[in-house]
């Protein structure tokens, strides 16, 4: 794969990073990174296959559902066939938002960490969630508390 966007879409490339390192970042497809030159993910990458299912593709496009649903089935080298593992709606969708907080709160946490102190951190989460507090502030208070004076980043 030559570059970011290759990476970005290309599903057989999400998968076996996800099944290499099992995980999906946005770090994952930038190029020279970890995933991005592995020979494993290459060489996983370039057996997997990706094959429509009309049902799920008439589900998503069915206004009622939209549920974007998918699937995976493993086959390993000695012709062994793991149980298939099939997903209806994505961690995200309307379906499952609940279950998506706490992942969205860890994946903002994990972000701000290299620019924040825990402290900072635990200040600005607190913060999202006090509506009543957020809601009062300044757009221009509430956006200078993501400035950082010296940046190891910059």
């Amino acid at each position: 794969m030559d570059n970011f966007a290759d990476r970005d879409h290309c599903i057989q490339y999400m998968a076996a990073v996800m099944l290499v390192f099992g995980r999906l970042e946005a770090t994952d497809y930038t190029d020279g990174g970890e995933a991005a030159t592995s020979p494993l993910v290459e060489s996983l990458r370039q057996k997997i296959k990706c094959v429509e299912d009309p049902q799920f593709t008439e589900d998503y496009h069915n206004e009622n559902m939209r549920t974007i649903p998918n699937a995976l089935t493993v086959t390993l080298n000695d012709g062994t066939v793991l149980e298939e593992i099939v997903v209806d709606a994505p961690l995200g969708h309307r379906l499952r938002r609940e279950e998506a907080k706490p992942e969205i709160l860890a994946k903002y946490k994990r972000q701000l960490g290299p620019h924040f102190s825990e402290a900072k951190v635990k200040e600005l989460v607190d913060l999202g969630n006090d509506a009543k507090k957020l809601e009062s502030m300044a757009v221009d208070e509430y956006v200078d508390l993501y400035t950082v004076k010296d940046s190891k980043f910059v």
